[in-house]
């Protein structure tokens, strides 16, 4: 037998001939958990696409329905039947105390609260209603309509509740501040850049639409729509700044808002039709290869508002796909309708691939092959929005949704990688490993020299040729996704979503910032997830840019040992990522960090077995690992645990059991609570996937653990 180093273009090749490929696997984990993944395999398997995605619904809070509704009316189409729909789907939404919160169980949340009241009564729900009477109270008990965020004052504008004048002023002339300007619109995070761009001409045309004096909320004023002050106070749902400044940048911004609008009301706006052409172009631009501005409800609905605002009839071809793409979020169930905020199927195929690999699906299987090829066909090969700050890189990496061309994100990008990693398939008889080698330059550098190496073990040398072939495509796509990654790295180490250094914190404190997430900074979920991704390609160090990942996911780790989560709830998912995505890039699981780390998820165990964890662990850091048990957090609590060497640990027997426990008939789980995160103290999410893949990947990888122990 020999051996030998094979180069095809960027891809190279190991293959080793040996005896290994015709001796039999060793035999399945303890038959008590086989029947466990099996059903829940099966269950993943039959829900597949026929094109080869997975897709499950992301469900939100009311505001989706409620706005929806809200643009619709400005459109004149208030008795559309599907006004009804989503307004009998809030009233089942409302909660005991009488408004409506962010997630199940959560507290009342003012803006919510207002815009579910409000569509019930443009629906025509009697306002003396008990229902009404309830919601009512509430809202003014919460501080009323003076105490909403800057977007629902949007709403109150557009349908003549309240001037143009008391919401926050968002001018298109931020589309000519150059890119020097620590204030340009590339300094905000992706979803807030392309909210703030058609929200923009929203200001600069103002459009109002009068409704009857029977759909005014008047009731739901402390004092009078005219009384509410025209700048917006210090939103309560803000994180605190990190880095402290003795610029009181919330008053600044206030002033500045007051300032502008004085200049605006003395007619002082000389550069006003040219930045509304920059503006409009810049939205139409993004329209393309996209589901919708940004992919995502509220940039589609600005825009729709926007376009029309620029002259485009209902019926033009711009207009009509934007409300395409709602309708495409738009889910009818009997007499009721709800929205998504978006369609997550990169993410959802992504992992499902990660889950049925790690439970045992081989790579050759139908449906992860028809998997892999249409991640490969999803991949971004077009300049974006990332573009600006990294001109010369190759386009690469993925989107969360169907088609969002101009926003990959890391995250997406690090995860299909990883699934693509594990589904290099050759023959029936080979199965192929990659490794990831940098040459001459930084893995960081747009013009490094980045090869992947893939291995293999087989008796016939004959089909590696073969296997080169079918392996190219994705051999390349994982390149250029590793290289664009790299690229995405911060100065501080970490990595956020979509952009590097998108961290200036001043911007936090604009008016209309209230979202809590006008900017996208490093964070250590994401940036644990990357170094799991180099791990999984065979990288253990050895350049700068690792060990300032390190120091940085290490200085976010909190005094009582767990890590916050960014995109999942909370600390339960931020402490999972970090201890799987260091110990595989090869921290030592003995470290007393991560110890520390599993300590900690193993005293926030519940006595059924499981974990769970509230999203007001956001508000109240004190609810941090506390909440109803959920399959999903559960799921994340053990594989932390399992990646530090816990897998025989009465813990980790106990949540195995939990799983095995909670397992429905039919082979998945039930999960009602919010286990994602949009928008951390103001958007959540319910991935109603998570329930299912996460605990077959837990259940996978305990088994692969036993199996070899």
């Amino acid at each position: 037998m020999t051996s030998g180093d094979m180069r095809y273009g960027n891809l190279q090749t190991a293959p080793r001939f040996s005896q290994e490929a015709q001796q039999p696997s060793k035999p399945a984990a303890e038959s008590s958990i086989s029947p466990t993944i099996e059903r829940a395999a099966d269950w993943l398997l039959a829900r597949q696409h026929p094109e080869g995605y997975w897709v499950g619904e992301l469900e939100g809070d009311t505001i989706l329905e409620s706005e929806y509704v809200l643009l619709l009316v400005w459109l004149g189409r208030g008795k559309d039947p599907i006004v009804q729909q989503c307004a009998e789907y809030i009233r089942r939404q409302q909660i005991p105390t009488g408004g409506w919160s962010l997630f199940p169980g959560g507290p009342l949340e003012i803006s919510a609260s207002v815009k579910a009241y409000w569509t019930l009564k443009i629906a025509g729900d009697d306002p003396n209603a008990e229902h009404m009477v309830l919601a009512r109270e509430a809202i003014l008990a919460a501080g009323g309509v003076e105490r909403v965020n800057s977007f629902t004052r949007y709403y109150l504008a557009l349908l003549g509740i309240i001037s143009f004048r008391q919401c926050p002023a968002v001018p298109p002339e931020l589309m000519l501040l150059p890119r020097w300007c620590p204030f340009n619109i590339y300094e905000m995070s992706a979803w807030s850049r392309t909210i703030v761009v058609p929200l923009s001409l929203v200001w600069a045309f103002q459009p109002r639409r009068s409704l009857p004096p029977e759909h005014h909320i008047d009731e739901l004023f402390l004092r009078s729509a005219a009384e509410l002050p025209v700048v917006m106070e210090n939103s309560g749902q803000l994180d605190g700044m990190k880095q402290q400044t003795w610029i009181p940048w919330d008053k600044v911004f206030r002033t500045v808002d007051q300032v502008w609008k004085f200049f605006e009301r003395m007619h002082l706006k000389p550069f006003r039709e040219y930045s509304r052409r920059r503006a409009a172009k810049w939205v139409l631009r993004r329209l393309e290869k996209s589901d919708g501005l940004g992919a995502i409800f509220p940039p589609i609905v600005w825009t729709i508002i926007a376009l029309r605002c620029l002259g485009y009839a209902e019926d033009s071809p711009e207009v009509q796909g934007q409300l395409h793409e709602l309708e495409k979020l738009t889910i009818r169930e009997g007499d009721t309708a709800r929205l998504e905020p978006c369609r997550s199927p990169v993410w959802d195929t992504a992992i499902s691939v990660n889950a049925l690999r790690e439970a045992g699906i081989p790579a050759q299987h139908p449906k992860i092959a028809r998997a892999v090829n249409w991640l490969l066909s999803k991949e971004v090969r077009s300049p974006g929005d990332w573009t600006v700050n990294h001109r010369g890189l190759e386009p690469g990496g993925w989107y969360f949704e169907f088609n969002n061309e101009f926003y990959p994100d890391v995250d997406d990008t690090i995860m299909v990688t990883m699934a693509l990693s594990r589904c290099l398939t050759g023959s029936n008889q080979s199965n192929w490993s990659a490794t990831l080698l940098g040459h001459q330059k930084s893995t960081r550098h747009p013009d490094a020299d980045l090869s992947v190496v893939v291995a293999s073990a087989t008796d016939a040398p004959e089909r590696v040729i073969a296997d080169m072939d079918r392996m190219q495509p994705t051999i390349s796509a994982i390149r250029r996704a590793v290289k664009w990654t790299a690229a995405m790295q911060s100065r501080n180490g970490g990595w956020g979503a979509f952009d590097a250094d998108n961290d200036r914190e001043v911007l936090t404190r604009v008016p209309f910032a209230d979202h809590n997430a006008m900017i996208d900074p490093p964070t250590a979920d994401i940036t644990a997830r990357v170094l799991e991704m180099y791990g999984r390609l065979g990288v253990r160090g050895g350049d700068p840019m690792f060990e300032r990942a390190l120091r940085f996911v290490w200085d976010e780790q909190e005094t009582d040992h767990c890590w916050q989560g960014r995109w999942g709830v909370n600390y339960i998912y931020g402490t999972w990522q970090v201890l799987v995505g260091l110990t595989e890039f090869g921290v030592n699981p003995e470290d007393s960090r991560l110890q520390a780390a599993a300590r900690w998820l193993k005293e926030k165990q519940q006595a059924d077995g499981g974990w769970g964890e509230t999203p007001q662990s956001y508000d109240e850091p004190a609810l941090r690992g506390i909440g109803n048990t959920t399959p999903s957090q559960t799921a994340w609590a053990l594989l932390g645990l399992m990646a530090v060497g816990e897998h025989n640990s009465p813990a980790v027997q106990r949540g195995i059991e939990y799983l095995k426990r909670k397992q429905t008939v039919d082979g998945t789980w039930d999960e009602p609570e919010f286990t994602g995160t949009g928008f951390p103290r103001v958007f959540y999410l319910r991935y109603h996937y998570y329930r299912h893949y996460f605990p077959l990947m837990a259940l996978g990888k305990y088994a692969n653990l036993m199996k070899d122990s």
